[in-house]
């Protein structure tokens, strides 16, 4: 598999070959998996695509958009998409807008991120970050207010304070503000922000000054232009992002399971099924190849297990966990 890419490509992209092999005609009689949600399972999401586009030889195509975890829910929860890339648990509203319009779903953790907390390389001041000092940044409160890095920690410089962070419709801001300032979406308004974290990987490699938060694909896809910050949570060590530190529990509390949620209805036609049964059993090794952290081989064999038994609903309970580990995650049962 060639190098993955990290840009946001437009949704027809996969289809090119195809169209430029069979002819339009053909191209338009392919079956079709349609895809929307998170940017940070966009990269798991899109290099599975690839390989079954491949494995199918034109067959079937699979378009894959970014529109936020949030915007991603509100289309599948219309019935407008089939599986939804989600960095977050379905919320109570989403599951009640989903019954409401008779969508049911299949929920599907693919893989554990460490989500980061980055600043450029030329921050010569701040080695690790305080998940306090993170609140005292990013609260709602702040908004205005902490303008420079010496108001939040008086060791630090009297420079300004460039913020950048996932957009609203993002599931990466409702786990970040959770896990930071103890309820999810309570933030400040006054930061850069974007669904595309390729646009926040530019801004804070451009800005001394910058800090910003998003997935760890995107952090170890730019580490010549940005550096992560290990933090530390209830007094314990600093500790940083890394595959090791997700899958021994020690990097808390941003690490997080990230997810597939798959359409009861869409389930039904052949090309979502075989789309999804690819997904599974090719997943441990594309999820290391964009830089995320597999789930045990026994999560993917329960996902392939709730496709065969249309084991329908969350195992979360329509609310985030903030600090669940690997085997917590394992441990959980459907509700």
């Amino acid at each position: 598999m060639s190098k993955f890419v990290f840009a946001r490509r437009a949704l027809l992209t996969s289809a090119i070959g195809a169209i430029g092999a069979f002819g339009a005609s053909a191209a338009l009689a392919q079956a079709l998996v349609k895809i929307d949600g998170s940017s940070t399972v966009f990269p798991i999401t899109e290099a599975v695509a690839e390989e079954f586009q491949k494995a199918k030889k034109g067959a079937t195509r699979v378009t894959v958009g970014i529109s936020g975890t949030g915007g991603g829910f509100r289309k599948f929860c219309r019935g407008e998409t089939d599986v939804q890339n989600a960095s977050r648990p379905i919320t109570k509203a989403e599951i009640a807008e989903c019954q409401k319009n008779g969508v049911t779903f299949l929920e599907m953790p693919v893989a554990f991120d460490a989500l980061s907390v980055v600043v450029n390389p030329k921050n010569t001041w701040l080695k690790e970050i305080t998940i306090d000092e993170l609140k005292k940044i990013w609260e709602p409160s702040a908004q205005g207010k902490i303008m420079r890095w010496n108001q939040v920690n008086p060791a630090w410089p009297d420079r300004p304070m460039k913020l950048f962070g996932a957009g609203t419709d993002s599931g990466t801001f409702d786990y970040f503000t959770e896990a930071v300032t103890g309820k999810s979406k309570a933030s400040r308004g006054d930061f850069t922000a974007s669904e595309d974290d390729n646009v926040l990987v530019q801004g804070i490699s451009r800005d001394v000054d910058a800090l910003g938060f998003f997935g760890f694909a995107y952090y170890a896809e730019n580490r010549d232009k940005l550096r992560s910050l290990p933090i530390s949570w209830k007094g314990g060590k600093a500790v940083g992002p890394t595959a090791e530190t997700v899958l021994n529990g020690t990097y808390q509390p941003l690490s997080r399971p990230i997810f597939i949620y798959v359409s009861g209805n869409a389930v039904k036609r052949p090309e979502v099924r075989e789309f999804v049964e690819f997904y599974n059993k090719n997943a441990a090794q594309l999820v290391k190849e964009v830089k995320y952290v597999p789930l045990p081989a026994a999560a993917y064999t329960y996902n392939l297990d709730t496709l065969a038994k249309n084991r329908l609903g969350t195992k979360f309970g329509g609310e985030n966990l903030v600090g669940v580990t690997i085997e917590q995650l394992m441990k959980l049962e459907a509700k």
